[in-house]
Protein backbone atom coordinates (compact mmCIF):
# COMPACT_ATOMS: atom_id res chain seq x y z
CA UNK A 1 0.00 0.00 0.00
CA UNK A 2 1.15 3.28 -0.61
CA UNK A 3 0.28 6.93 0.41
CA UNK A 4 1.00 10.13 -1.25
CA UNK A 5 0.38 13.96 0.23
CA UNK A 6 0.27 17.13 -1.10
CA UNK A 7 1.80 20.06 0.27
CA UNK A 8 1.61 24.06 0.76
CA UNK A 9 5.55 24.04 0.23
CA UNK A 10 4.88 22.60 -3.39
CA UNK A 11 6.21 18.93 -2.38
CA UNK A 12 4.34 15.83 -3.12
CA UNK A 13 5.32 13.61 -0.41
CA UNK A 14 4.90 9.49 -1.24
CA UNK A 15 5.11 6.41 1.31
CA UNK A 16 4.91 2.48 1.06
CA UNK A 17 3.29 0.91 4.28
CA UNK A 18 5.14 -1.73 5.20
CA UNK A 19 4.35 -4.50 8.09
CA UNK A 20 7.65 -4.60 10.52
CA UNK A 21 6.03 -6.97 12.86
CA UNK A 22 3.13 -9.23 13.49
CA UNK A 23 1.95 -11.91 15.62
CA UNK A 24 -1.23 -12.93 17.34
CA UNK A 25 -1.31 -9.49 19.24
CA UNK A 26 0.11 -6.95 17.75
CA UNK A 27 0.74 -5.00 14.09
CA UNK A 28 3.86 -2.41 13.79
CA UNK A 29 4.02 -0.97 10.30
CA UNK A 30 6.59 1.36 8.91
CA UNK A 31 5.66 4.53 6.62
CA UNK A 32 8.56 4.50 4.40
CA UNK A 33 9.65 7.51 2.30
CA UNK A 34 9.44 6.62 -2.08
CA UNK A 35 9.90 10.14 -3.13
CA UNK A 36 9.70 13.63 -2.33
CA UNK A 37 9.47 16.27 -5.18
CA UNK A 38 9.04 19.67 -5.50
CA UNK A 39 6.88 19.39 -8.83
CA UNK A 40 4.67 22.18 -8.91
CA UNK A 41 5.82 26.43 -8.45
CA UNK A 42 3.12 27.09 -5.81
CA UNK A 43 0.72 25.31 -3.18
CA UNK A 44 -0.46 21.25 -4.36
CA UNK A 45 -4.13 22.06 -3.80
CA UNK A 46 -5.40 18.21 -4.38
CA UNK A 47 -3.74 14.25 -5.10
CA UNK A 48 -5.37 11.02 -6.18
CA UNK A 49 -3.99 7.69 -7.06
CA UNK A 50 -5.24 4.19 -8.13
CA UNK A 51 -3.52 0.71 -8.62
CA UNK A 52 0.30 2.44 -9.32
CA UNK A 53 -1.01 6.15 -11.24
CA UNK A 54 -1.33 8.78 -9.28
CA UNK A 55 -1.73 12.66 -9.62
CA UNK A 56 -1.37 16.16 -7.82
CA UNK A 57 -2.78 19.46 -9.19
CA UNK A 58 -1.98 22.60 -7.96
CA UNK A 59 -2.34 25.94 -7.98
CA UNK A 60 -0.18 26.65 -10.16
CA UNK A 61 -2.96 25.38 -12.94
CA UNK A 62 -1.02 21.96 -13.37
CA UNK A 63 -1.52 18.22 -12.99
CA UNK A 64 1.48 15.91 -12.52
CA UNK A 65 1.90 12.13 -13.09
CA UNK A 66 3.58 9.54 -10.58
CA UNK A 67 4.53 6.32 -11.26
CA UNK A 68 4.26 4.93 -7.56
CA UNK A 69 6.06 1.03 -8.36
CA UNK A 70 9.07 3.26 -9.21
CA UNK A 71 8.92 6.17 -7.48
CA UNK A 72 9.04 8.62 -10.70
CA UNK A 73 7.92 11.69 -11.72
CA UNK A 74 6.34 11.02 -14.92
CA UNK A 75 6.28 14.55 -15.87
CA UNK A 76 3.21 17.26 -16.41
CA UNK A 77 -0.41 16.78 -18.39
CA UNK A 78 -2.16 19.55 -20.29
CA UNK A 79 -5.11 20.33 -18.64
CA UNK A 80 -7.47 23.16 -18.72
CA UNK A 81 -6.87 25.66 -21.09
CA UNK A 82 -8.43 28.11 -18.67
CA UNK A 83 -5.53 29.36 -16.40
CA UNK A 84 -7.33 28.37 -13.37
CA UNK A 85 -5.97 26.27 -10.16
CA UNK A 86 -6.40 22.54 -10.02
CA UNK A 87 -8.88 22.38 -6.90
CA UNK A 88 -10.02 18.32 -7.53
CA UNK A 89 -9.11 14.99 -9.04
CA UNK A 90 -10.53 11.48 -9.30
CA UNK A 91 -9.43 8.41 -11.11
CA UNK A 92 -11.80 6.22 -12.12
CA UNK A 93 -11.13 2.12 -11.99
CA UNK A 94 -13.67 -0.22 -12.98
CA UNK A 95 -14.13 -2.62 -10.54
CA UNK A 96 -12.79 -5.61 -12.92
CA UNK A 97 -9.62 -3.70 -13.46
CA UNK A 98 -6.51 -3.03 -11.69
CA UNK A 99 -5.44 0.55 -13.37
CA UNK A 100 -7.42 3.28 -13.76
CA UNK A 101 -9.71 3.94 -16.68
CA UNK A 102 -9.99 7.57 -16.39
CA UNK A 103 -8.79 10.82 -14.40
CA UNK A 104 -11.25 13.46 -13.98
CA UNK A 105 -9.95 17.06 -13.06
CA UNK A 106 -11.61 19.97 -11.82
CA UNK A 107 -10.70 23.90 -11.67
CA UNK A 108 -11.05 27.14 -10.15
CA UNK A 109 -12.76 28.53 -13.08
CA UNK A 110 -15.60 26.11 -12.94
CA UNK A 111 -14.03 23.12 -16.25
CA UNK A 112 -13.57 19.71 -15.67
CA UNK A 113 -11.52 17.76 -18.05
CA UNK A 114 -11.91 14.26 -18.53
CA UNK A 115 -8.39 12.23 -19.36
CA UNK A 116 -7.88 8.58 -21.06
CA UNK A 117 -5.32 6.76 -18.55
CA UNK A 118 -3.93 4.21 -21.13
CA UNK A 119 -2.09 6.61 -22.32
CA UNK A 120 -2.66 10.04 -20.23
CA UNK A 121 -4.32 11.90 -23.00
CA UNK A 122 -7.14 14.15 -22.63
CA UNK A 123 -10.33 12.86 -24.50
CA UNK A 124 -12.79 16.46 -22.99
CA UNK A 125 -12.75 19.33 -21.74
CA UNK A 126 -15.86 21.14 -20.71
CA UNK A 127 -17.08 23.80 -18.72
CA UNK A 128 -20.33 23.20 -17.05
CA UNK A 129 -20.36 25.83 -14.88
CA UNK A 130 -18.77 29.51 -14.31
CA UNK A 131 -17.81 29.27 -10.76
CA UNK A 132 -14.97 27.13 -8.80
CA UNK A 133 -15.62 23.89 -8.41
CA UNK A 134 -14.72 22.88 -4.49
CA UNK A 135 -15.02 18.94 -4.79
CA UNK A 136 -15.67 16.24 -7.49
CA UNK A 137 -16.99 13.10 -6.89
CA UNK A 138 -16.93 10.00 -9.84
CA UNK A 139 -20.39 7.58 -9.39
CA UNK A 140 -18.86 3.97 -9.56
CA UNK A 141 -20.16 3.33 -12.91
CA UNK A 142 -18.10 5.69 -14.47
CA UNK A 143 -20.74 7.25 -16.02
CA UNK A 144 -21.86 10.44 -13.99
CA UNK A 145 -20.25 13.15 -11.44
CA UNK A 146 -21.20 15.42 -9.11
CA UNK A 147 -19.58 18.45 -8.62
CA UNK A 148 -20.17 21.12 -5.34
CA UNK A 149 -19.44 24.73 -6.37
CA UNK A 150 -17.94 27.75 -4.45
CA UNK A 151 -21.35 29.63 -5.56
CA UNK A 152 -23.53 27.12 -3.52
CA UNK A 153 -24.27 25.60 -6.56
CA UNK A 154 -24.60 21.72 -7.24
CA UNK A 155 -24.19 19.82 -10.91
CA UNK A 156 -24.50 16.16 -12.18
CA UNK A 157 -22.68 15.66 -14.82
CA UNK A 158 -22.65 13.52 -17.64
CA UNK A 159 -19.03 11.97 -18.04
CA UNK A 160 -19.81 9.91 -21.26
CA UNK A 161 -21.20 13.01 -23.20
CA UNK A 162 -18.90 15.82 -21.02
CA UNK A 163 -21.75 18.07 -20.37
CA UNK A 164 -23.90 18.65 -17.43
CA UNK A 165 -27.17 17.19 -16.88
CA UNK A 166 -28.35 18.98 -13.64
CA UNK A 167 -27.87 22.08 -12.05
CA UNK A 168 -29.35 23.48 -8.62
CA UNK A 169 -28.74 25.98 -6.21
CA UNK A 170 -28.23 24.56 -2.96
CA UNK A 171 -28.24 27.98 -0.65
CA UNK A 172 -25.22 27.08 1.21
CA UNK A 173 -21.63 26.50 0.19
CA UNK A 174 -20.73 22.55 0.01
CA UNK A 175 -16.90 21.97 0.63
CA UNK A 176 -16.89 18.16 0.00
CA UNK A 177 -19.20 15.85 -1.94
CA UNK A 178 -18.57 11.57 -2.09
CA UNK A 179 -20.40 8.49 -3.26
CA UNK A 180 -20.64 5.76 -0.66
CA UNK A 181 -18.66 2.98 -2.44
CA UNK A 182 -22.01 1.55 -3.67
CA UNK A 183 -23.08 4.21 -5.60
CA UNK A 184 -26.66 4.19 -3.96
CA UNK A 185 -25.85 7.31 -1.98
CA UNK A 186 -23.74 10.32 -1.68
CA UNK A 187 -22.61 12.33 0.84
CA UNK A 188 -22.32 16.46 0.93
CA UNK A 189 -20.29 18.04 3.63
CA UNK A 190 -21.31 22.02 4.27
CA UNK A 191 -19.32 23.40 6.95
CA UNK A 192 -19.86 21.15 10.44
CA UNK A 193 -22.50 19.02 9.22
CA UNK A 194 -22.51 15.93 6.52
CA UNK A 195 -25.97 15.24 4.49
CA UNK A 196 -26.63 11.68 3.25
CA UNK A 197 -28.39 11.96 -0.06
CA UNK A 198 -30.02 9.18 -2.24
CA UNK A 199 -28.45 8.77 -5.73
CA UNK A 200 -31.48 8.59 -7.34
CA UNK A 201 -32.62 11.91 -6.52
CA UNK A 202 -30.73 13.59 -4.49
CA UNK A 203 -33.25 13.21 -1.80
CA UNK A 204 -31.96 14.35 1.72
CA UNK A 205 -32.08 10.92 4.05
CA UNK A 206 -30.79 12.35 7.27
CA UNK A 207 -27.75 15.02 8.22
CA UNK A 208 -25.19 14.18 10.80
CA UNK A 209 -23.48 17.03 12.94
CA UNK A 210 -20.51 16.84 14.01
CA UNK A 211 -20.67 16.70 18.01
CA UNK A 212 -17.60 19.23 18.20
CA UNK A 213 -19.08 22.01 16.28
CA UNK A 214 -16.39 22.44 14.18
CA UNK A 215 -15.42 22.69 10.33
CA UNK A 216 -15.33 18.99 8.83
CA UNK A 217 -12.41 19.89 6.45
CA UNK A 218 -11.58 15.79 4.47
CA UNK A 219 -14.58 12.58 4.44
CA UNK A 220 -13.91 9.25 2.98
CA UNK A 221 -16.40 6.72 2.34
CA UNK A 222 -15.69 2.88 4.37
CA UNK A 223 -17.76 -0.52 3.64
CA UNK A 224 -21.36 -0.86 5.23
CA UNK A 225 -22.22 2.66 4.66
CA UNK A 226 -19.85 4.10 7.60
CA UNK A 227 -18.45 7.26 6.57
CA UNK A 228 -15.39 8.62 8.50
CA UNK A 229 -14.33 12.36 8.59
CA UNK A 230 -11.80 14.56 9.73
CA UNK A 231 -11.23 18.41 10.63
CA UNK A 232 -10.96 21.42 13.05
CA UNK A 233 -11.60 19.22 15.78
CA UNK A 234 -7.92 17.13 15.69
CA UNK A 235 -10.81 13.89 15.79
CA UNK A 236 -10.96 11.03 13.42
CA UNK A 237 -14.71 10.30 13.26
CA UNK A 238 -16.66 7.13 11.93
CA UNK A 239 -20.27 7.55 11.24
CA UNK A 240 -23.11 4.60 10.68
CA UNK A 241 -24.68 6.75 7.90
CA UNK A 242 -27.50 3.71 7.82
CA UNK A 243 -28.67 4.58 11.30
CA UNK A 244 -27.37 8.55 11.59
CA UNK A 245 -25.27 7.68 14.73
CA UNK A 246 -21.74 8.84 15.57
CA UNK A 247 -20.35 5.31 15.29
CA UNK A 248 -16.60 5.85 17.09
CA UNK A 249 -14.32 8.68 17.73
CA UNK A 250 -10.38 8.81 17.86
CA UNK A 251 -10.03 11.94 19.81
CA UNK A 252 -6.86 13.91 19.27
CA UNK A 253 -5.98 12.07 16.52
CA UNK A 254 -3.50 14.50 15.83
CA UNK A 255 -2.03 17.91 17.22
CA UNK A 256 -3.41 19.96 14.08
CA UNK A 257 -6.38 20.27 12.11
CA UNK A 258 -6.61 17.19 9.88
CA UNK A 259 -6.49 18.03 6.38
CA UNK A 260 -6.75 14.68 4.59
CA UNK A 261 -8.72 11.01 5.58
CA UNK A 262 -8.35 7.88 2.91
CA UNK A 263 -8.91 4.23 3.28
CA UNK A 264 -6.43 2.02 2.89
CA UNK A 265 -7.67 -1.52 3.32
CA UNK A 266 -7.98 -3.81 0.13
CA UNK A 267 -11.54 -4.68 -1.20
CA UNK A 268 -10.22 -6.84 -3.00
CA UNK A 269 -11.20 -10.82 -3.81
CA UNK A 270 -8.13 -11.92 -2.70
CA UNK A 271 -7.36 -9.94 0.61
CA UNK A 272 -7.25 -11.79 3.89
CA UNK A 273 -10.06 -11.96 5.96
CA UNK A 274 -7.34 -11.12 8.83
CA UNK A 275 -6.02 -7.74 7.33
CA UNK A 276 -6.84 -4.84 9.93
CA UNK A 277 -9.29 -2.35 8.89
CA UNK A 278 -6.33 0.55 7.90
CA UNK A 279 -6.81 4.26 7.42
CA UNK A 280 -4.23 7.11 6.73
CA UNK A 281 -4.64 10.95 7.92
CA UNK A 282 -2.77 13.84 7.67
CA UNK A 283 -2.34 16.90 9.38
CA UNK A 284 -1.49 20.32 8.68
CA UNK A 285 1.63 20.03 11.17
CA UNK A 286 3.46 17.81 8.67
CA UNK A 287 2.12 14.58 10.62
CA UNK A 288 0.79 11.42 8.23
CA UNK A 289 -0.38 8.43 10.35
CA UNK A 290 -2.05 5.19 10.19
CA UNK A 291 -4.87 3.38 12.18
CA UNK A 292 -6.21 -0.08 12.54
CA UNK A 293 -9.83 1.60 13.53
CA UNK A 294 -10.86 -1.96 15.58
CA UNK A 295 -9.14 -0.36 17.99
CA UNK A 296 -10.81 3.12 18.08
CA UNK A 297 -12.80 1.85 20.94
CA UNK A 298 -10.15 1.41 23.14
CA UNK A 299 -8.85 4.18 25.21
CA UNK A 300 -5.53 5.81 24.01
CA UNK A 301 -5.65 4.58 20.38
CA UNK A 302 -1.70 4.80 19.05
CA UNK A 303 -1.45 4.83 15.52
CA UNK A 304 0.20 1.76 13.91
CA UNK A 305 3.04 4.07 11.86
CA UNK A 306 3.63 7.90 11.83
CA UNK A 307 5.56 9.89 9.90
CA UNK A 308 6.30 13.70 9.94
CA UNK A 309 6.90 15.87 6.80
CA UNK A 310 8.07 18.69 8.63
CA UNK A 311 5.49 20.68 5.89
CA UNK A 312 1.97 22.11 5.92
CA UNK A 313 -0.01 19.28 4.52
CA UNK A 314 -3.55 20.04 2.44
CA UNK A 315 -4.16 16.86 0.71
CA UNK A 316 -3.75 12.72 1.25
CA UNK A 317 -4.56 9.95 -1.43
CA UNK A 318 -3.89 6.42 -0.67
CA UNK A 319 -3.52 3.60 -3.27
CA UNK A 320 -3.21 -0.81 -2.82
CA UNK A 321 -0.96 -0.89 -5.97
CA UNK A 322 -2.86 -4.13 -7.77
CA UNK A 323 -0.83 -3.23 -10.82
CA UNK A 324 2.28 -3.22 -11.97
CA UNK A 325 1.81 -1.83 -14.91
CA UNK A 326 3.62 1.51 -16.00
CA UNK A 327 1.54 5.10 -16.07
CA UNK A 328 2.26 6.69 -19.63
CA UNK A 329 1.32 10.41 -21.05
CA UNK A 330 0.14 10.59 -24.29
CA UNK A 331 1.87 12.40 -27.47
CA UNK A 332 -1.25 13.93 -29.09
CA UNK A 333 -2.28 17.31 -28.79
CA UNK A 334 -5.66 18.23 -25.97
CA UNK A 335 -8.69 18.87 -27.71
CA UNK A 336 -9.60 22.56 -26.99
CA UNK A 337 -12.18 23.34 -24.20
CA UNK A 338 -15.75 23.74 -25.15
CA UNK A 339 -16.89 27.03 -25.49
CA UNK A 340 -20.84 26.41 -26.11
CA UNK A 341 -21.61 25.50 -22.52
CA UNK A 342 -24.91 25.32 -20.89
CA UNK A 343 -25.50 28.64 -18.32
CA UNK A 344 -25.96 27.92 -14.85
CA UNK A 345 -27.98 30.45 -13.70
Amino acid sequence: MSIIAGSYERFIWGFKLKPTKHDAESQTLTLSPLFSYPSHISPITTVACSGPAAASGGSDDTIHLYDLPSASSLGSLLDHNHAASITALSFYTPSSLSFPRNLISAAADGSVAIFDTDPFVLLKSFRPHKKAVNDLAIHPSGKLALAVYRDEFFAMLNLVRGKRSFCCRLGHEASLVKFDPSGERFYMVVSNKVGVHQSEDAKLLLELENPSRKRILCATPGESGTLFTGGEDRAITAWDTNSGKLAYSIEDAHPARIKGIVVLTRNDSDGSLEDPYLIGSASSDGIIRVWDVRMAAKENTKPLAETNTKSRLTCLAGSALKSMRRPQIGKQEPQKVDEEHEDSE
